[in-house]
């Protein structure tokens, strides 16, 4: 049963979505504190949180830098009362894995937190291969979800992974923005409808983060190919 903290301070909004989790099957959790939730994150008991930006205490922005910042990847939904587009990609670019505005519905909230839990949460009797990516001079091992460069590591988050993956599944090759949109965002049609053009631009977000990560090796890049997607270029070991 995955466990779940939502850190909202709108009593009614928390009571809405913890009753919809427990219906669901999940075990939440609530706190109004950014900074109780800070400490709850640091814990690293819970496999999902749900993070309002407008709290109290401090700004979830902050909540959620501390805790990319002290390398917590736990899966985070943002929660806002803003359709700002510039919100959005601004929590993606510190490291939150969705987002969804107020008002919503139970149903879509569940949606997407299935989704990421589909991707993040290992069952007993799973199997997945550890894999191991030579990205020039750095290490990339998806199981941990870590980009190594000699004794320097740094966790990924969840789209982070999932993207830097499939770019290395198509090491030299050109990555298609459509395929990556179906995989990673489940967009089967990159060109239609709001949340496929924020897609979209977050994706962009994912890609100017991992070209950071990984700019101490002047042979790895990632180059935009016009019209078509990404193709991340490593050396080709003789």
């Amino acid at each position: 049963m995955s466990t779940i903290l939502i850190v909202e301070d709108e009593e009614r909004i928390a009571s809405f979505i913890a009753k919809g989790l427990r219906a669901a099957g999940f075990t939440p959790t609530i706190t109004a504190s950014g900074r109780e939730a800070i400490q709850f994150g640091l814990m690293g008991d819970f496999d999902l949180i749900i993070l309002d930006l407008g709290l109290p205490d401090i700004d979830g922005f902050d909540v959620l830098e501390e805790l990319r910042g002290q390398g917590v990847a736990t899966p985070i939904i943002m929660l806002t009362a803003k359709d700002d587009v510039e919100d959005k990609v601004n929590g993606l670019d510190i490291g939150a894995d969705d987002y969804i505005t107020k008002p919503f519905s139970m149903e879509e909230l569940l949606l997407r937190i299935e989704a990421i839990l589909r991707r993040t949460v290992k069952h007993d009797g799973d199997k997945e291969p550890q894999r191991v990516y030579q990205i020039g001079r750095y290490v990339f091992n998806t199981t941990t979800q870590t980009l190594s460069l000699g004794e320097q590591s740094r966790r990924l988050t969840t789209k982070e992974c999932e993207l830097l993956s499939l770019l290395c599944l198509f090491a030299n090759q050109t990555l298609e923005r459509g395929h990556a949109l179906n995989v990673i965002w489940g967009i089967t049609e990159p060109t239609g409808g709001h949340d496929s053009s924020f897609s979209q631009r977050s994706m962009d977000v994912y890609v100017t983060k991992l070209r950071r990560m990984l700019d101490a090796d002047e042979r790895v890049e990632i180059k935009n190919v016009h019209g078509k997607g990404y193709k991340l270029v490593v050396p080709v070991e003789a």
